[in-house]
């Protein structure tokens, strides 16, 4: 009898989060330390940086042709290693570009806006591939949990990074700067590269097309869109990711406006919500392993419970200005925290498992699609939230008034997906989200 391909093991899944631990390490240098230097010693405005950073979700759209890439050759490592090395490049010369904006303005600011095009450019092409290395080579019951994995680990970076690259930037200067991030750069891409070594080796080939069989990649992405499952899908990541992101440079400033809070106050409350992600994250990966073959192992019930509580939450922030400073804020935007963890793992183990419904052959150009649905949505949210804000400010004269009509009409945005979401399996080519279940 037939057995299953090989599949990746805990150890090589725990290698392949490794890459994601190294992209997030060099990440957080781009939009938070650069940011700071640029704006406080720099005495640069913020929309400087911050534009910056939309350069590198911008790019994002170019992630299905990075998934199409790797489509035709059949091998994704190569495009991991291409990407890291993009990436770092990048984040070395985003600091050389901050430390000659110093002395020589503009040519400082062309090469960090150089820059951070190439860090989009490789976050775009390491992490679509990396994405769907992982979508073929994971068993369907552990996608929940191989997805927090993932995402913990790049949290990891982030936590990692920060407070050793502070350590290490003491007393600034701006060549401590350059070399902080050469270093980080120059590490991450060593990890990444032993990280990734051989695994692809171990699953089954995929076979790169013949050159005559080769569709042009708009073929391929009509194609891709044409199908239902990945059209609603998309639709899918862009409304839930518009949610998700637009509270994002908001929530802050509507508890220090209206409930008193300071900074400090306001920056431990941020720590919360991030807490409330991680008990998420991990919640949907030990539920759906212990429970797998079982309603609750389903993957699409957890997306529809995280954004439904998610909006759910998001009403309850609403409310809480107008109810007062009895309001239990922290506890709401924990409890946002945690819807908001469990939506995200859950969707990004259906991705995995969506990715493949269309064969090998458009693996990477679905993985690729949904990716750039989920950078755009993201970097345009936070800007859209902020906008909504002041815009609404302009109408109503109290502030409280004007967040919680932002924060609700996110909360709809987080209902509307829950609809969407409900609607992937009644499409004729459906994929299901946990065959294990499915079968049953």
């Amino acid at each position: 009898m037939a057995r299953e391909p090989a599949q990746l093991s805990w150890p090589s899944i725990l290698r392949l989060g490794l890459v994601q631990t190294s992209l997030g390490g060099v990440v957080v240098l781009m939009t938070s330390t650069l940011n700071r230097v640029m704006v406080v010693e720099l005495a640069l405005p913020a929309l400087v940086p911050g534009l910056l950073v939309a350069i590198h979700y911008a790019v994002q759209v170019l992630r299905p042709r990075w998934g199409y890439g790797s489509d035709r050759t059949g091998r994704r490592t190569p495009w991991i290693l291409g990407g890291m090395a993009a990436l770092c490049l990048g984040g070395f010369g985003a600091a050389c570009g901050t430390a000659l904006a110093q002395t020589h303005l503009v040519a400082g600011l062309a090469l960090a806006a150089l820059s951070f095009l190439l860090v989009g450019l490789g976050v775009g092409a390491a992490g679509t591939s990396l994405l769907v290395l992982l979508a073929g080579g994971v068993a369907p019951a552990r996608r929940g949990a191989a997805a927090t994995l993932v995402w913990v680990m790049m949290i990891f970076g982030f936590a990692l990074t920060a407070p050793l690259a502070g350590h290490f930037l003491e007393p600034f200067t701006v060549m401590r700067l350059v070399a902080v991030s050469g270093t980080v750069s120059l590490i991450a891409l060593c990890v990444a590269s032993l990280a990734v070594m051989g695994i692809e080796a171990r699953l089954p080939a995929a076979r790169p097309e013949a050159p005559e069989a080769k569709p042009p990649f708009m073929q391929v992405l009509r194609k891709v869109l044409a199908d239902p499952v990945a059209r609603r899908f998309t639709v899918f990541v862009f409304v839930s990711m518009l949610a998700y992101s637009a509270q994002e440079l908001i929530l802050e400033p509507y508890a220090g406006l209206v409930f008193g809070m300071g900074p400090g106050a306001t920056t431990k409350l941020a720590g919360l919500q991030h807490g409330g992600v991680l008990v998420g994250m991990l919640l949907v990966a030990a539920v759906t392993l212990l429970a797998k073959g079982t309603a609750l192992a389903s993957l699409r019930l957890w997306i529809a419970i995280g954004c439904g509580a998610s909006g759910l939450a998001l009403f309850a922030i609403a409310a809480g200005g107008p109810s007062g400073p009895d309001f239990p804020l922290r506890g709401a935007v924990f409890a946002l925290g945690l819807a908001n963890g469990i939506y995200a793992v859950a969707a990004i183990g259906s991705m995995m498992a969506l990715a493949g419904s269309g064969g090998e052959r458009e693996r990477g150009t679905r993985m690729g699609v949904w990716g750039a649905a989920q950078g755009v949505a993201f970097g345009g949210g936070g800007v859209l939230g902020a906008f909504a804000v002041d815009a609404m400010r302009l109408v109503v004269a109290d502030p409280v008034h004007a967040y919680a009509t932002v924060f609700v009409a996110e909360g709809m945005l987080f209902l509307v997906a829950v609809a969407v979401a409900l609607r992937l399996d009644a499409a004729p080519s459906s994929f299901p989200l946990n065959p294990a279940f499915e079968a049953r």
